[in-house]
């Protein structure tokens, strides 16, 4: 397949990914008026900052063919840790904040050289990672949560509104203008940057890449680490948001950043991927998610509805790949 036939394959799927959330937002407006209402658009937003936020960074692994299991734990684990510095420390609050991003940043880092050095496939070393880092939150916390009543300033990191002070006509909550920022961000590194050219390039062809003389795992322990620090901010905006470090909290969040990344056209192949994709991804789950609950769908059934997304997802990126040989 030539490159403009996957920048067009890859246009196409972000068209009928958009398309799709129009769909969803106009079928559940008509179903119920309480959809469409400003603080029910705003709490989609506000549950997309964080959803967004892993899918954002889980991007980056599956890009280079991997799969990182572990970000749902790993996100807990960041706000247990940011906890500990702050409540229990009492430190200042930007270096809790750094705490829990410095931690992701460095579990990611185990995470790719167990990959890159010990060529542990990226399921096993990730579900490995879950499970340890799934224990350590319990262990560190004596199972209880840390609330950070004490700690000024927190819960405005995702909940309060900079925007909103300005424009009080449009309270965009903070968490989701940092979830702008962070794609931002990682869409530039993605498009202008040599780690950004070696993501695409270790997912299209590693073998290639490292015979061209390239330190291939130097690389990917490089794009586990980012991508461990951007959980570590969903770590932040979730303890922000709850008030507290939850450390029974954090399983299934990866199986819908995995859903958002795969709806929005990165494919679980390697090699292509866009974080505007991810976004609409992020979006249509969400969106999803609440249209559900509006309309009092019960909870069992919305886990159903999300587990056959995921299915027809990963289908999808099978006939893509098909399509395109």
């Amino acid at each position: 397949m030539s490159e403009k036939q996957a920048r067009r394959g890859a246009a196409q799927q972000k068209l009928l990914a958009f398309a799709s959330l129009i769909v969803l937002v106009v079928g559940f407006s008509l179903a119920s008026p309480a959809f469409f209402r400003i603080d029910n658009i705003m709490s989609i937003l506000q549950a997309t900052s964080v959803n967004g936020v892993l899918a954002v960074g889980v991007t980056l692994v599956i890009i280079t063919g991997g799969i990182d299991l572990s970000i749902g734990t790993l996100m807990t684990f960041c706000a247990v840790m940011s906890g500990v510095v702050l409540t229990w420390g009492g430190m200042p609050l930007p270096l809790g904040v750094i705490a829990g991003i410095a931690t992701g940043a460095l579990c990611g880092l185990i995470s790719g050289t167990l990959v890159a050095k010990a060529k542990i496939p990226p399921f096993i070393a990730t579900l490995g990672m879950m499970l340890i880092l799934k224990g350590l939150s319990l262990i560190v916390t004596g199972t209880k949560p840390i609330y950070f009543n004490d700690t000024e300033g927190y819960t405005t990191i995702s909940q309060g509104s900079l925007i909103g002070s300005i424009i009080p006509q449009f309270p965009l909550p903070n968490g989701v203008l940092i979830l702008f920022i962070v794609a931002a961000v990682i869409a530039w590194v993605l498009g202008r940057t040599v780690l950004g050219r070696y993501t695409f390039a270790l997912g299209s062809n590693e073998e290639a890449v490292r015979l061209s003389g390239v330190d291939t795992d130097r690389w990917k322990m490089a794009i586990y680490a980012l991508a461990g620090g951007i959980v570590g901010i969903g770590g932040i905006l979730i303890s922000s948001r709850l008030n507290s470090a939850q450390p029974a909290l954090g399983l299934g969040y990866e199986l819908e950043a995995i859903a958002a990344v795969v709806i929005g056209g990165t494919s679980l192949a390697g090699g292509r991927g866009t974080i505007l994709g991810t976004l609409i991804g992020a979006l249509i789950m969400s969106v999803l998610t609440n249209g559900l609950r509006v309309m009092s769908v019960a909870p069992e059934w919305q886990t159903v509805v999300t587990g056959a997304i995921i299915i027809v997802a990963v289908y999808a990126d099978q006939l893509r790949r098909r399509a395109a040989v």
